[in-house]
């Protein structure tokens, strides 16, 4: 085999390889053995046949096809080793030159990783907002409390919105009784549009045994599309009662004796929960400044593929609740092109981060041990709700372990980045990742008890 390289831009290289024919020979009798072992030919064994027959049977061009295709990407391994190519995705194969018995011309255009130079990671100066917890937040979570602990009493007077009512339903069109269309002794909270249209109008000021009827459009079902007559009745009237806010209530809604101690808590998880997210800001303002630090140009072959797993996955997510990347185009008043955009520009931002961090965790000779790699199996088929040892084999079928093998490398190379560039809030407080780990520690601590 003789191979050259060229570079096409400082992500791509165009490699053009020359096979001698002689050297195809064993893909050749690999392909004769494959095609022998799927064809059936009156007076042979399967797997007997002659060449000489396959030739006349199924035709030599076909058995060359088969041979220069198993051939193909060996050449591309032997070239990629030869020319210590750092390939990254597939290659784009084109075949130039090919025929019987003359040597297989064809070139293979591929990604590869740039040359990059790490900046001196103690010039990098990071600054996020400094934590603010207002007394507003801590009160938005009492009156989630409240909330939950709030009970209903039966009230002898007309319904208003935030009541709840017992109700009965009974929808019919055109006097027909609608298939699924009643129901008995429903609770609903009058106001919340939980269920047909035009019912919470006609709810306010109906008291317990009062009934009435109202036209509703029906949306599933046989009769979609078309107005509906609903009966209601109420059968009874509550009032939501929320409990006060005092050290009553306090022992009531969680483990704590005063209201006091119960707002000290909830501002000192708040507090965890926030600067978490602080980190995690600095984090990505350090990667930012870093990557244009690096002026890191972005393979296009990889970036396109990156963009179409993402909208793959953007579709199926709204296949799944039900709806088409048209209704979500609607909702968000955007067109195909903008989301294109953004998904591209998401894309190569995430592509540059990780080839910087490749680049890093290869300067740095960051390893992987089994205990780290293990870790993120366990941690990953916890969040997909499966056994570790079925996830794992799942990902070697696929072949997407080496992928998590490279995240959590770069993982590495990433708190590597953290405790040596300057992180700090708008108040001057220095930030680090012992910040992060202590704070996912009691988040930890808080699921186990």
């Amino acid at each position: 085999m003789k191979s050259t390289v060229e570079t096409l831009s400082p992500t791509r290289v165009r490699l053009a390889i020359e096979v001698p024919f002689d050297e195809l020979k064993p893909s050749l009798q690999k392909a004769y053995r494959e095609i022998g072992s799927q064809v059936q030919i009156p007076g042979f064994r399967r797997g007997k046949i002659p060449p000489a027959v396959i030739d006349q049977r199924v035709g030599r061009g076909a058995v060359l096809n088969e041979a220069v295709q198993e051939a193909i990407p060996q050449q591309i391994l032997a070239a990629v080793r030869e020319h210590e190519v750092k390939t990254l995705g597939r290659p784009e194969v084109e075949i130039t030159e090919f025929a019987d018995n003359e040597p297989l011309k064809f070139t293979a255009e591929v990604d590869v990783r740039p040359e990059i130079t790490i900046p001196d990671l103690s010039t990098i100066k990071v600054e996020v907002p400094a934590l603010e917890i207002g007394d507003n937040e801590i009160e938005e979570q009492i009156n989630g409390l409240r909330e939950r602990f709030a009970t209903l009493k039966t009230v002898e007077r007309a319904a208003a919105e935030g009541d709840y009512v017992q109700l009965d339903l009974k929808a019919t069109v055109d006097g027909e009784e609608v298939p699924g269309g009643s129901a008995t002794n429903i609770s609903h909270e009058v106001g919340s549009k939980q269920l047909l249209p035009g019912l919470d109008e006609v709810l306010v000021g109906l008291e317990a045994g009062a009934e009435t009827t109202f036209t509703t459009q029906l949306v599933g079902g046989d009769y979609a599309g078309r107005d509906a007559e609903v009966a209601v009745t109420v059968r009874t009237v509550k009032d939501k009662q929320l409990p006060e806010i005092n050290d009553e209530f306090a022992q009531m809604a969680s483990e704590f004796d005063t209201l006091e101690e119960l707002r000290a808590d909830l501002k000192e998880r708040l507090t965890k929960v926030k600067k978490v997210e602080q980190i995690y800001a600095a984090r990505d303002e350090a990667l930012k400044q870093l990557v244009a630090a690096a002026d890191i140009p972005a393979p296009e072959g990889i970036v396109k593929d990156e963009v179409e797993g993402r909208k793959q996955a953007m579709t199926d997510q709204l296949e799944r609740i039900g709806a088409t990347l048209e209704d979500y185009l609607a909702s968000e008043e955007k067109t195909e092109e903008q989301i294109d955009t953004e998904l591209t520009e998401a894309a190569t931002e995430g592509v540059k981060i990780q080839l910087l961090l490749d680049t890093i965790a290869d300067a740095e000779e960051i390893q992987v041990s089994d205990d780290e790699f293990g870790h993120e199996i366990v941690h990953r088929a916890q969040r997909a709700q499966m056994q570790p040892q079925q996830y794992y084999d799942q990902l070697v079928q696929s072949g997407a372990a080496a992928a998590v093998f490279g995240d959590v490398r770069r993982g590495k190379a990433l708190a590597n980045v953290m405790e040596q560039v300057e992180m700090k809030d708008t108040e001057g407080n220095v930030l680090s990742l012992d910040d992060l780990r202590a704070a996912s520690e009691d988040e930890h601590a808080g699921h186990n008890h």
